[in-house]
């Protein structure tokens, strides 16, 4: 059977039903393991000797929680992360993230509407991890992230994507043009259906989907090799492996 790809209704059903009574999850469990799973795949594609310094873009929804999450693991793996959110979250989970990120002496750009600082920190960085925008975005993108995408382009470096690429829509891709093209993306729980114009390697992570959860919505996937948090998908028709 094939791996079902999701379309932004069944996602965020399946979002709710994981942290609801049949569930029973809380979200600080899922962002954890997504944000690990994250760190995981651009530790697996791109190694700490050759790529140390990270440049976290994130969000201020969860998906710049997993992001945060993955700074942290980052940083445990030795890598040298900094934080770029120029939108924090106001919700006690993001405080907390963001203070566990401090105590691992990982550095927070300031946040702000300019985007000058981001491209400083591009001019520092080797590889950029993009969670910024989930499944749940709606177009245009908003200020200050409409002039944070393209320098992330520009920047030339790699980017690795969490979910569905920033500025992409989860059921039509990359349509108006105004995503990130990254390199590795990592789709969380299954793989939504604007990912499947996605070209470069493909990891699935989100190692919490439960059995009862999997054959209600005959998601179909791939089985996870060991104790590994990601399994990486077969390559897109016409895609190029890294």
């Amino acid at each position: 059977m094939a791996l079902r790809y999701l379309t932004a209704k069944l996602a965020q059903q399946i979002d709710e039903e994981l942290m609801n009574a049949a569930g029973a999850f809380s979200i600080d469990q899922l962002m954890e393991l997504a944000g690990l799973a994250c760190a995981q795949t651009l530790a697996t594609v791109y190694n700490q000797e050759k790529y140390p310094r990270v440049l976290v873009c994130c969000g201020p929804g969860n998906q710049g929680g997993d992001g945060l999450v993955a700074a942290r693991h980052l940083g445990m793996f030795g890598y040298k992360p900094t934080i770029w959110m120029p939108k924090p979250g106001s919700k006690d989970i993001y405080q907390r993230l963001k203070k566990q990120c401090d105590n691992m002496h990982i550095q927070t750009i300031v946040p702000s509407t300019d985007v000058q600082p981001l491209r400083d920190a591009l001019a520092r960085s080797d590889v950029i991890l993009d969670a910024i925008f989930g499944f749940s975005f709606q177009p245009p993108v908003r200020a200050p992230f409409d002039a944070a995408l393209p320098l992330l382009t520009e920047s030339g470096l790699p980017i690795v994507s969490v979910d569905i690429p920033s500025g992409w829509d989860v059921e039509k891709g990359n349509a108006a043009g105004v995503g990130l093209n990254p390199d590795v993306l990592l789709s969380l729980t299954a793989p939504k259906e604007g990912s499947r114009a996605f070209k470069g390697r493909h990891f699935l992570g989100g190692r919490f989907v439960p059995k009862v959860m999997e054959e209600k919505f005959q998601l179909n996937l791939p089985e996870y090799p060991g104790s590994s948090q990601i399994v990486e998908l077969p390559p897109a028709e016409g895609s190029q492996k890294l």
